[in-house]
C-alpha cells in the first residue's frame, strides 16, 4: 500500500527524512480492525517524529499520522481515535502511563490503510465529510478537552486563546464561540487576527496587549512567549490550561507569586478520550461547526503539506485524501 513514512531522523531538516512509497499492508492483532483511509490530517507531531522526537531508530520505518477517517471492515464510516491505551486499561485513556499515539509504537494513518483497536473507532455522522472528520482526533479533540473538561467552561464564560492560526487554536475559537463563550484571541499576524474574527472571536489582540477584562480561562499552547501575558490576563481563581509550548518551555517569568496570591489554577491537558471524541463529533453534528481546512491535497503530495507546516504558513488544517 502507498504510505508516507519516516525512514530516518533529521533534527535540522525534517523534510529530508520524509519518504513516500510502498509499505506492507497492516496485519491486525486480535481485537484490532483495519480502516480503509479516505482522509488523514497533518499535525505538528508528524514533523517532530521526522526530527526524532518520540521515536527510536529501531522503530523505523514508521508510517506517520495520528488522524484519519474512513471505512471499517464492515463498510461503516468511522473516525479513528489516535490514543492507544493498554489492552486492560479502564477509564481515561490519556492517563494510562503506557499509552501511545498512532505513529509512535504502532504504524500511523498517512497510508491507504491503518490498523487500530476496535474500541478506538467512533461512528462518523453523514453530516461530516471525511476531510472534516479527519481533522478531529488530535487538534480538535485537544481543544474540546481543554475548554470543557479541563477548564470546565460554560456559556457566558470568557476565554483567551493564545496564538490564533494553528489547528488547536482555530478549534478553540470555533468551539468556544459555538458553546456561547466570549472568545478573545491573539496573534502577531494581522491577517490571522482578521481570520480569527471571521471564525468567531469577539475581539483579537497583539501578543502581550492588555485585554478589556480579565478572563475566566486562558488556553495556552505557545509557552514561553505568551506565558506571562496569559497569567496576567486571568481573573483571580481562573484557570490556565496548557497543552503545548511551541515557543519554548521555560518562561522568563513563571509568575508564581501572582498564581498563588490570586489562587489561579494551572491545568495540563493532553489529547482526549474516546468518549470525548464521540462527544465532539456529536457537537459538530448538532451545531454545524466545521473544522478550518487550510488545504486539501492527495496523499502523494504529502511533501508539500509538510513543507507548509514547517514554514508556519497555515491557518487551520492540512488534509490528505485518497
Amino acid at each position: 500500500m502507498f504510505a508516507v513514512y519516516a525512514e530516518s531522523f533529521s533534527p535540522d531538516d525534517p523534510l529530508s527524512a520524509l519518504r513516500l512509497g510502498e509499505r506492507p499492508d497492516p496485519e491486525p492483532a486480535a481485537g484490532w480492525a483495519v480502516v480503509t483511509v479516505r482522509a488523514a490530517s497533518l499535525n505538528h507531531h508528524d514533523v517532530w517524529s521526522l526530527r526524532g522526537v518520540g521515536l527510536r531508530e529501531e522503530q523505523l520505518p514508521m508510517i506517520l499520522g495520528c488522524d484519519a477517517a474512513g471505512y471499517d471492515e464492515d463498510g461503516n464510516e468511522v473516525v479513528v481515535h489516535a490514543v492507544v491505551s493498554s489492552p486492560d486499561w479502564v477509564g481515561d485513556e490519556t492517563l494510562d502511563p503506557k499509552r501511545s499515539l498512532l505513529s509512535e509504537r504502532h504504524q500511523g494513518t498517512l497510508a491507504e490503510k491503518v490498523a487500530v483497536p476496535r474500541r478506538n473507532l467512533v461512528p462518523k455522522p453523514k453530516s461530516l465529510s471525511f476531510e472534516e472528520a479527519a481533522c478531529l482526533p488530535t487538534a480538535w479533540l485537544t481543544a474540546y478537552r481543554m475548554l470543557f473538561t479541563q477548564a470546565g467552561l460554560k456559556p457566558g464564560d470568557s476565554v483567551l486563546v493564545q496564538g490564533a492560526g494553528g489547528g488547536v487554536a482555530t478549534a478553540l475559537i470555533a468551539l468556544g464561540r459555538a458553546a456561547g463563550l466570549r472568545v478573545f484571541a491573539t496573534s502577531r499576524d494581522s491577517a490571522k487576527r482578521e481570520r480569527a474574527l471571521e471564525l468567531g472571536a469577539h475581539e483579537t489582540f497583539e501578543p502581550g496587549e492588555r485585554l478589556p477584562a480579565r478572563v475566566d480561562a486562558v488556553m495556552e499552547t505557545v509557552g514561553r512567549a505568551t506565558w506571562s501575558h496569559s497569567v496576567k490576563s486571568l481573573r483571580p481563581g481562573g484557570t490556565v490550561v496548557i497543552a503545548g509550548t511551541t515557543s519554548g518551555a521555560n518562561p522568563d517569568n513563571a509568575e508564581l507569586t501572582r498564581i498563588f496570591f490570586q489562587q489561579m489554577r494551572v491545568q495540563g491537558s493532553t489529547m482526549g478520550t474516546r468518549r470525548e471524541l464521540d462527544q465532539l463529533v456529536n457537537f459538530l453534528d448538532i451545531t454545524g461547526v466545521r473544522p478550518v481546512i487550510h488545504d486539501t491535497m492527495p496523499l502523494e503530495r504529502a511533501r508539500d503539506g509538510f513543507a507548509a507546516m514547517i514554514a508556519g504558513e497555515l491557518f487551520g488544517k492540512i488534509v490528505f485524501t485518497r
